[in-house]
Order: C-alpha cells, then structure tokens, then sequence
C-alpha cells in the first residue's frame, strides 16, 4: 500500500506545521503549551516564544495577563481588527473621489502634486515651490478616473490587509505615508514642474516592496509576489500617462523600510523601524528642497 502508517519514520521526519497557520511550517513550539507556531504568532517571553493564546490566558499559569501581550511579527500590537488601516485608508480615498466627481477640476487641481504652473480657474501661480508641501501628502488621496481608482483600491486591500495584520496599525500606516511621500518627492525631483500628478501608486507600491520582504523573510513562496510586480512594471513602463517616477520613489522606499520593519533586533526594534522610517522622510525632505531651490 502507498500510505504510510502511524508513527513511521517518515512522520516522525516531518516538519511540524503552525497550529494557527497550517500551511506554515516552522520548527519552533510555545514554551508553555509545546503547540509549534510560526514567526508571525512568535510573542516574546522571558525564555524563548509562546503563542498568543497562553498570553492572554497568563493569569491562569502564573503570569500577568499584561506581563507579555501578543505582537505581530514586527513587534507591533495585535489588534481585534487587523485590517482597521487599511479599511480606513480604502475609505477615505473613496470618499476623496467622491468630492472630486462632486466639485470637479478646481478641486483636483488645488490639492494634485505640481511643481509650479498658473492654475487659470484660480488665476495664480501654484505649487510645491510656492511652499504648497502639502500636495506631497494629498496627492496621493486623488485619482483621475473610475479605472485609476478601482485598480489603486483593490490593489491596496489585496496588499494591505495581510501585510498591516503582519506589521500591526501603527508600523503599517508609516511604512504606508512614508512609502507614499517618497513616491511624490521622486515624481516632484523628476517630472516638469507644470505636470501634475495625483494617486495612491506610490504608497501601494511601498506596500508590494515591504510585502516582498517580507515573504523572504517568512520563506515563502516568492513567485507569485515577483509576478505581480513584474505585470506591475510593465503596466508603468507601458502604459502611457502614468507616473513612473511615483512607483519607482514608493517601491524603493517599500523595501527599506520593509526590511527594518521585519529584520529589526528586538532590543531596539522600534528604534530601527521608526528610525528608518524617518531617515528615508529626511531624504524626501532634502530632495524638497533642493527640487524648489532649482525652481525658484
């Protein structure tokens, strides 16, 4: 017969698999339960990792429940609702669309991301290098059209929601701004001053780089996040009217930053992710400002 029986040796050789994530193999078990777990379920202990379910229930075998509470794989908090940010951030591009179909071109053209150029329906000079920073930020809420929206927005929740449930709320909406940020900057250091430029590209590539990071740190599957940005690539090269510069500023910046996040030291963990995270907004600051003093 093919199958082979209970306690054989070519069991006793597999490798034991996460009890929360089945399709994970991993070779380390909770210190107090023995149950294997993965690395994204792995909370610090005192000696060695234990799952999150004997954390929350620490009271009963001698331990705080608030001695060790249950964090991602990046050290961040688990959270009832891993997916909040991302809920929120699909949301409020939504309702920004909305408010452009609403008021139309004025609006777009107050808060789209443009070097310098005369805005006729304003009948001034506007943009970054009239101290208009702010357009770095709300540029990448606005989108041109139904089709640029609805493939941002189900790029972002395919993307995000796995990827904030591994880093947790606050690391995810850094990496999320910060990657978005770096998009803009590059597209404002490159592009014509008078060409403006608007979506949430650059951030949600920052989302494919630190995903792809993230996947070799966890040993996965690499293929099918390799496809994905290969289609995406070739989408940006190939396509016309689309800002490169903004993919290739927020993918960058996706895997610098991704890379601190999940191969931090615990030590210092949120000293080298928030840390980078601010090293790679300085850069986006100096590019800023070199940009507008060439301009002006």
């Amino acid at each position: 017969m093919d199958d082979q029986a209970a306690g054989s040796p070519q069991d006793a050789q597999r490798v034991p698999v996460c009890y929360r994530h089945p399709d994970r193999e991993t070779g380390i078990r909770c210190t107090r339960c023995e149950r294997p777990i993965c690395p994204e379920c792995m909370v610090d202990a005192s000696v060695g990792f234990q799952c999150p379910e004997c954390v929350r229930s620490g009271s009963g075998t001698g331990h705080a429940p608030t001695a060790s509470m249950p964090r991602t794989l990046a050290g961040g908090a688990v959270a009832a609702d891993p997916r909040l940010i991302t809920k929120i951030l699909v949301g409020f591009c939504l309702a920004v669309f909305l408010v452009q179909l609403s008021l139309g071109d004025r609006f777009t053209d107050h808060f789209q991301l443009i070097g310098r150029a005369y805005i006729p329906l304003l009948g001034s000079v506007e943009g970054v290098t009239e101290g208009q920073w702010y357009r770095l930020l709300t540029a990448m809420f606005l989108h041109g059209s139904y089709i640029h929206i609805i493939f941002n927005m189900l790029s972002l929740w395919w993307i995000g929601g796995p990827l904030e449930e591994a880093l947790g709320r606050a690391r995810y909406l850094a990496l999320y701004l910060v990657s978005g940020l770096a998009g803009s900057a590059l597209t404002y250091v490159i592009v014509a001053p008078n060409q403006g430029s608007l979506g949430a590209s650059g951030a949600i590539f920052g989302l494919f780089g630190a995903t792809a990071v993230l996947m070799r740190r966890l040993n996965y599957d690499m293929r099918p996040i390799i496809a994905l940005l290969v289609i995406n690539v070739i989408i940006t090269f190939g396509w016309g009217n689309i800002a490169w510069q903004a993919h290739v500023g927020g993918l960058v910046a996706g895997v610098v930053i991704g890379y601190a996040m999940v191969h931090a030291p615990r030590e210092r963990r949120a000293l080298v992710q928030y840390g980078t995270c601010a090293l790679v907004l300085a850069v986006v600051v100096l590019m800023t400002l070199l940009r507008t003093a060439q301009l002006t």
